[in-house]
């Protein structure tokens, strides 16, 4: 009882304080790093930094200074860092080479938060997929069709790959390709066209006005291209409801919509 009672007594003597220390040290530090998050949190938000990057960075720094405060902690209880640090970098190494998609695209998350190629209610057209972003989280994009499919897009390949964002400009020009048949008169159905463009108010003047110009003779039909600007938000109403009305229009107008056709000779 003697011998224990002194090698208590030796333990406690060596390692009490660096005990002590180092509990006093985590908690100090804790306190900190708690302070320093809430500070990053107000800076972030005075520089309006999106909420999603907001949190994710909060979080990440978070994490980064704990791990340094409990390898300080445990230096200084007297436990020796090389071969710990060691054996964590292998176990990195190893966790990184078996994870390294899901790696890329954290990457790519991070980089989609930090450059913001798009934001949550865009519509975008990317990795084959078109649809209007619903979330971007850290490894994923969500995107919702307009048919109310829900499309998840890993962050890797979105963030290195070609995007279309529809949604970054406020105005967008609409293409339309109407055909008339051959010996009808250009020049009526050009101001047909006109007429009906002047008729709706969504369709603008700025950038440019209204283009209407004969682009292909085609095999069946003469082909008149008609280009007109608008709103971004009214792009698919101008869309429909001209086609609608012009081929409700070209026929009370005498103007023939034609169909392909083929005429064959017999000869004897």
């Amino acid at each position: 009882m003697e011998n224990l009672s002194e090698q208590l007594y030796g333990i406690v003597t060596v390692y009490g304080p660096k005990l002590i220390g180092a509990i006093i040290t985590l908690v100090i530090g804790m306190w900190i790093i708690s302070i320093l998050r809430k500070a990053l949190s107000r800076n972030f938000e005075k520089r309006n930094v999106d909420p999603s990057l907001r949190g994710f960075l909060n979080s990440m720094i978070g994490i980064g200074l704990k791990l340094m405060l409990w390898i300080a902690v445990i230096g200084m209880m007297g436990v020796q860092m090389t071969s710990f640090i060691a054996i964590l970098g292998a176990v990195g190494l190893a966790v990184g080479m078996a994870l390294s998609g899901t790696l890329q695209n954290f990457a790519g998350g991070v980089m989609i938060l930090l450059f913001k190629p798009f934001k949550i209610g865009d519509f975008v057209d990317a990795q084959g997929h078109a649809g209007i972003v619903s979330e971007i989280q850290i490894f994923n994009t969500i995107l919702k069709t307009p048919d109310n499919k829900t499309i998840i897009i890993p962050n890797g390949g979105l963030s290195t790959g070609s995007m279309t964002n529809f949604s970054t400009e406020m105005k967008r020009r609409v293409d339309f390709t109407f055909g008339i048949a051959y010996g009808d008169d250009v020049d009526k159905a050009k101001e047909v066209l006109m007429k009906l463009i002047k008729a709706d108010a969504r369709i603008i003047n700025d950038p440019a006005e209204p283009f209407i110009a004969v682009s292909e003779l085609a095999d069946s039909s003469v082909n008149l291209v008609v280009r007109v600007w608008a709103e971004a938000a009214n792009y698919w109403g101008i869309y429909f409801d001209l086609h609608e009305n012009v081929y409700k229009t070209f026929a009370k107008e005498g103007l023939n919509i034609p169909f392909p056709q083929m005429d064959v000779h017999l000869q004897k």
